[in-house]
């Protein structure tokens, strides 16, 4: 046989439920404090000078500490009109600091002279890293990464165009 609740423990309940209810609406009336200053590094303070805007290069540095800078021209290269040239994206990241004579880029049209649905360029950093970058309506938006150089020192597989601008 099933018993239905007594009223008296329905009522200890909305009882409850309203109290809880009660507490909370008059915290959130409670006047907000405002935090004290603090020397804590990780906050500055409104009055620390200001730190340079975005990434920079680090020539003696390696792939990963480069990869801000090198993600941050594709992000802009791929923000312009000229999102869908090799040559803007090279020129763009050599005025950055890269060296031109360690990149490789694909073709921006095919063979029929539509424009490429995936651009990648890279940027050969010592002896084992490459700094890739790829754009285009197949990716989306820009990826970058640090990848492992292929044979020979190259870091994109298959043919690439000449820089020889």
């Amino acid at each position: 046989m099933l018993r239905r609740p007594s009223a008296s423990v329905s009522q200890a309940a909305v009882a409850v439920l309203g109290g809880a209810a009660l507490a909370l609406s008059l915290a959130s009336c409670s006047p907000m404090t405002t935090p004290e200053p603090s020397d804590d590094p990780v906050r500055p303070s409104p009055t620390a000078p200001p730190t340079p805007e975005g990434p920079a290069y680090v020539a003696d540095g390696s792939a990963e500490d480069n990869l801000p800078l090198f993600a941050a021209v594709t992000a802009a290269v791929w923000a312009s009109d000229q999102r869908g040239s090799g040559r803007a994206y090279v020129d763009a990241l050599t005025a950055a600091g890269f060296d031109r004579a360690a990149m490789q880029v694909t073709q921006d049209a095919t063979t029929v002279g539509n424009p490429v649905e995936s651009l990648q360029f890279s940027v050969r950093w010592g002896d084992a890293d490459c700094l890739v970058g790829q754009v285009g309506p197949s990716t989306g938006e820009p990826v970058t990464a640090v990848l492992p150089q292929l044979a020979e020192g190259r870091c994109l597989v298959g043919t690439t165009r000449a820089i020889d601008w």
